[in-house]
């Protein structure tokens, strides 16, 4: 944590970061030199046990910080033996505060969601995610969706809880929420695009018009948007 602190910058100049008037410690780390971090602590712990990583993540965690959070994160997402030991009750602790999209999208794509792919959560913990008062909790049981099915975080596809879950939240008219939906039924028109367009079709009384604007645009052409001047869309 030490290093961390090190290369703090004054509030005044830290990057924008999901805020959404998050109530973590900003330190003003960029991206990359939170990655950089996360590397030189993943390369000391890469021999420890399992559950030595889950506690170093949720040390980081608890300093309530956001840079240290998305460290915490990288750190565990990339460790297997870590993964594979986080129990459900972890996920509690390491999602503790969680309240921008930042975070809650690391936390997501790097943690719960592999973590459910890989057997150490069921189905019905994420539906209660999904039924969360917390805007951010519904959004992370959508995210989640995404490392099921994103080649780069160890996906192979999932429709049947990619829809699931898609499905449960299809009403929800909370932004955050909303764009979640739009990225989850994205990455899986990648992997299954009949089901997707099935899903727009079943529910197109129900989706919400960027949903379905999104979706459609990434089933015609392959994007989120189409594009304008020789480029796409941004976010």
């Amino acid at each position: 944590m030490r290093a961390i602190r090190a290369l703090a910058r004054p509030a005044s100049s830290h990057p924008a970061s999901g805020g959404h008037g998050s109530r973590m410690e900003r330190l003003g780390l960029s991206m990359p030199e939170c990655h950089e971090i996360a590397d030189e602590l993943y390369a000391r712990c890469k021999p420890w046990p399992g559950r030595d990583v889950v506690r170093l993540a949720q040390a980081l965690v608890d300093t309530r910080t956001f840079d240290a959070r998305q460290i915490a994160y990288d750190v565990l997402g990339a460790h297997r033996a870590g993964l594979a030991a986080v129990r459900a009750a972890d996920l509690g602790v390491l999602g503790r505060g969680l309240d921008n999209w930042a975070s809650v999208d690391q936390f997501a794509c790097s943690v719960s969601g592999p973590v459910w792919r890989m057997g150490g959560i069921d189905d019905a913990r994420v539906l209660r995610w999904a039924d969360s008062p917390d805007r951010w909790w519904r959004r992370v049981a959508l995210v989640s969706t995404v490392a099921l099915n994103l080649k780069s975080r160890g996906g192979t596809g999932d429709t049947p809880r990619t829809l699931m879950v898609c499905e449960r939240l299809v009403d929800d008219q909370d932004e955050m929420v909303e764009k979640s939906l739009s990225w989850a039924l994205r990455e899986l028109a990648k992997r299954d695009h009949a089901a997707v367009a099935w899903f727009l079709d079943r529910f197109r009384e129900r989706v919400m018009p960027r949903v379905a604007r999104e979706v459609a645009t990434k089933l015609e052409t392959g994007l989120k948007r189409e594009r304008r001047f020789g480029r796409e869309g941004g976010r």
